[in-house]
């Protein structure tokens, strides 16, 4: 179900050196565009009568290319510099110092059997020279795995993945409107944060009044109403509770999805109790649920910095997030712990359909019947990436990690949803956040993309980010 568009385009950049073999440059560009396109993503490439082969080895070439980068400005995300010979600096240069997005460093391998003046390409000692280069300019730039990687190989491959990831996670970040819908939930002062540090990074934050919630679930019509009920008893089923739980639940989701168009958000940070209990008698994590599939990075309990968190782990896995409470021990394990929320996963990061139930905590605190809505999934386990985010001192800093969710049971009687997380050395990681202050949420996602984040992050978007 998940519908975002996070298709990857790359500007194809290939470097020649005159006295090198420049046939080498037409296979090269054959063999690069196949290679970008065998992955699934997108390409465009200066036209090869623009110079030999299309290829950079002068300032006047790097200046065609500039100004084909420019007139393409929109519709690429990062540029693949590809070294099929040693290359030229001073064309790179000029053609790249104003590209404003990722660039990858590849360079071809030598051959055996091929090192002949006329095949040698002598493309590693090319990149260090091309690295330096773009080092001493202040162009940013993200290297391969391996030094020199083929363009069809399998490491290379894994190097576009990675690129795409991080082009996401640079170009979704630079930019976008963040919904916080009702204030700060009173009893959490841990989830204050700094609005002029995120406007600095060109995150821009709406606040939304709940008032303009509430005005707009009165306005929903009936047959709105019956067609997100549908989408709704898609992922969950309802039963046992009156319908107009399940009525109220998707007025709820009309009014968030048109705060979320009429705003052009791209995430949001809902004040989740306690007035959707006393006033609706709902708990609205099933919408948070279907937002995050979407996705639009819905956050409970308006932690803005985490749906701040759950945006870049979805660029960069190019899959949902979900928001979870760092939770509970598990027994004397160090290496486990239990994380829990009450039920605003993304569908297809549990199994199967959730169940709707009331929220044990509210009916307490509310009475019966007033916090019906949380769905109560059992969440897939696998490989996860996690990591948490906050504002200091004017600062964006985060820390981002890798464990993986087991199979460990948990007792039935255990409310809401709960996963037992395993990592080496997990009790590190508590201290960790304990000492920097981070909060108890953790932002996760599935797959294995914290080098993702981190060079995304610490490289292009200059924030402070540990990796645990």
């Amino acid at each position: 179900m998940y519908a975002v568009n996070n298709k990857v385009t790359f500007a194809l950049y290939f470097g020649n050196r005159g006295f090198f073999p420049g046939e080498l440059v037409a296979g090269a560009r054959e063999e690069m565009i196949k290679a970008v396109t065998d992955a699934g993503y997108g390409y465009i490439c200066m036209e090869e009568e623009k110079t030999r082969y299309g290829a950079i080895e002068t300032p006047a070439e790097g200046k065609a290319y500039a100004e084909f980068l420019e007139a393409n400005r929109g519709k690429f995300d990062g540029v693949i510099l590809c070294l099929p010979n040693f290359g030229d600096e001073n064309g790179a240069y000029v053609a790249l110092k104003d590209a404003g997005v990722p660039i990858l460093v590849q360079a071809y391998p030598d051959e055996e059997g091929l090192m002949d003046f006329a095949h040698r390409r002598d493309a590693m000692c090319g990149k260090l020279a091309m690295c330096n280069l773009l080092r001493q300019a202040g162009i940013k730039y993200t290297l391969t795995e391996k030094f020199t990687p083929h363009p069809l190989s399998e490491d290379f491959r894994r190097d576009l993945i990675r690129f795409a990831g991080i082009c996401r996670v640079v170009k979704g970040m630079s930019s976008f409107n963040l919904g916080a819908l009702g204030a700060r939930c009173t009893a959490f002062k841990t989830v204050r944060v700094d609005e002029i540090a995120f406007q600095r990074k060109g995150i821009n934050i709406e606040t939304i009044d709940l008032s303009d919630v509430f005005a707009r679930v009165k306005k929903v019509t009936p047959e709105r109403i019956a067609e997100i009920k549908a989408r709704m008893l898609e992922i969950t089923v309802f039963a046992g509770y009156p319908e107009s739980k399940l009525d109220n639940m998707a007025r709820v989701q009309a009014a968030f999805e048109d705060i979320v168009k009429e705003y052009n958000l791209s995430a949001v940070a809902v004040r989740c109790w306690n007035e959707f209990q006393t006033e609706l008698g709902i708990a609205p994590c099933t919408s948070l649920c279907l937002l995050n599939e979407i996705g639009v990075s819905a956050a409970c309990e308006v932690d803005i910095t985490n749906a701040v968190m759950m945006r870049a782990l979805s660029l960069a896995s190019n899959a949902p997030c979900m928001l979870l409470d760092y939770n509970n021990n598990f027994a004397d394990d160090d290496n486990k712990a239990i994380m829990f929320h009450c039920g605003c996963m993304p569908p297809s990061m549990v199994e199967g359909k959730g169940e709707i139930i009331e929220h044990l905590m509210f009916k307490k605190s509310y009475g019966a019947g007033s916090g019906v809505g949380v769905n109560k999934g059992k969440i897939k386990s696998g490989d996860i990436t996690f990591g948490s985010l906050k504002t200091e001192d004017g600062r964006i800093c985060c820390f981002t990690s890798e464990a993986k969710f087991t199979d460990d049971p948990i007792e039935p009687a255990f409310f809401g949803s709960g996963k037992v997380m395993e990592k080496e050395n997990l009790l590190g990681v508590s201290n960790y956040m304990a000492t920097n202050g981070y909060r108890h949420h953790i932002a996760i996602t599935y797959g294995n993309c914290a080098d993702i984040v981190k060079e995304a992050f610490e490289k292009y978007l200059d924030y402070d980010i540990d990796v645990l």
